[in-house]
């Protein structure tokens, strides 16, 4: 089977780094009736974390953001990878944006059990419709 690739929408938030704040955000979304395709946070300056949110529904997650008092970034859109587990399975998709000239300027992958793998690209949002044919992405 054939790895699957999509575009997917997300925002990310700047938040304090500190205990306890992603699980009021993400709290704060799941009653609003949110789901997420995924989530990544990483440090982001001084006592700062960036939590990016990937959605299903745009429209949705910005208009629950704003109830529960989250200031979000602009929409931004990435790729999401899922397919079949196998060695090599993540350097295919590299080589083919290395080839197109595209850099990646983040990428998580992880094992999912039962033999797949999934995961979250980035490239630089002027190179998103490149890196999109070169992914095989409609």
């Amino acid at each position: 089977m054939p790895d699957e690739i999509s575009r997917i929408d997300y925002y990310y938030l700047t938040v304090p780094d500190k205990p306890g704040e992603a699980a009021r955000i993400l709290s704060a979304l799941h009653q609003a009736g949110i789901n997420l395709r995924g989530v990544s946070a990483f440090p982001h300056g001084a006592r700062r974390s960036q939590l990016d949110c990937i959605t299903e529904d745009s429209a949705a997650f910005a208009k629950a953001a704003k109830t529960a008092g989250l200031k979000l970034s602009k929409k931004k859109s990435g790729f999401l990878i899922q397919g079949e587990e196998r060695p090599g399975a993540v350097a295919e998709i590299a080589g083919k944006l290395a080839q197109a000239n595209i850099n990646i300027t983040s990428l998580q992958a992880f094992c999912a059990g039962a033999g797949r793998y999934g995961g979250m690209l980035w490239v630089k949002q002027p190179d998103l419709r490149k890196a999109a044919r070169a992914l095989g992405v409609g």
